[in-house]
């Protein structure tokens, strides 16, 4: 007897369970479904799964009118499962940036469309723009989706995307505390070093002598230091490294890699070093 009210318990209880988690509202399912990669299958990359695939997962869903979506739905994100993680990423976490200080601005949209039109033509960049606004929607769980990528993304890749974030945080022309809080926060949870988020910050953030804080270092650093910390920044930043991502990203990379052969020849100017 006590057996059989036991097994009517549970089935009421599974019942119960079903009908809630029918009822939670389709972001959650989205959760359940480890973002689109339910819909994908293989050959895609980190973003479609997790907190930050549910976040591209129910952007697309509203774009899509809440259909199930294919792998056609998300070409247009990149060619390759590590074009589309990095602008999965950056479409999040430029939301994150843009949402910092309350308050979007029209050139921050239009920094991040010219970086995908430059890469992916005006039909492509058009929808990364309506994703984007679908994303500005949503609240993030910044350390959530920073850990994803953090665990995931290669160093070179995530010092790039800082570097597009300050200039999403650039466009209006200021570059404001708030702004430089959340990028700070990002670059702690992706995993980048105290030294790497400097480096990128004084090429955004001038200062009268900004050259050590490119190279992360002091002015009070040896010779043998400066030589080091150079090295060393040469070769996380090399351009070759994220040349996989697109043109853009390319260029912007031997810019950033310019600068930090800019600020090592000032260094040994001011030092007369060989």
């Amino acid at each position: 007897m006590y057996r059989l009210i036991g097994i009517i318990a549970l089935f009421v209880i599974g019942f119960v369970f079903i009908r809630s988690f029918r009822n939670r509202g389709r972001s959650n399912v989205l959760y359940m479904n480890v973002g689109c990669s339910r819909w994908l299958g293989p050959g895609v990359g980190f973003a479609f799964a997790g907190p930050l695939g549910a976040i591209i997962g129910f952007a697309l869903g509203s774009l899509l009118g809440g259909r199930d979506y294919s792998k056609a739905d998300v070409e247009f994100m990149g060619d390759s499962p590590r074009q589309q993680d990095f602008s999965a990423s950056l479409l999040v976490l430029s939301a994150a940036v843009m949402k910092a200080n309350g308050n979007v601005k029209k050139s921050e949209l239009e920094f991040v469309k010219r970086f995908f039109l430059n890469n992916f033509g005006q039909e492509q960049a058009e929808k990364y723009i309506l994703t984007l606004r679908e994303i500005l929607k949503q609240d993030i769980n910044l350390y959530d989706v920073c850990q994803q990528i953090g665990r995931y993304m290669n160093y070179s890749s995530k010092l790039q995307l800082l570097h597009y974030l300050f200039g999403i945080a650039l466009a209006d022309g200021l570059v404001d505390d708030m702004e430089i809080g959340v990028i700070n926060t990002i670059s702690g949870y992706i995993g980048l070093s105290s030294y790497d988020f400097e480096s990128i910050k004084a090429m955004f953030v001038k200062k009268e002598d900004d050259s050590y804080a490119i190279l992360g270092i002091t002015s009070s650093a040896t010779d043998e230091e400066v030589k080091k910390a150079y090295r060393e920044m040469a070769k996380k930043n090399h351009p070759d490294k994220v040349a996989y991502l697109g043109e853009d990203v390319r260029k912007a990379a031997e810019k950033k890699f310019q600068e930090i052969n800019d600020a090592y020849d000032k260094i040994k100017k001011q030092r007369g070093m060989n």
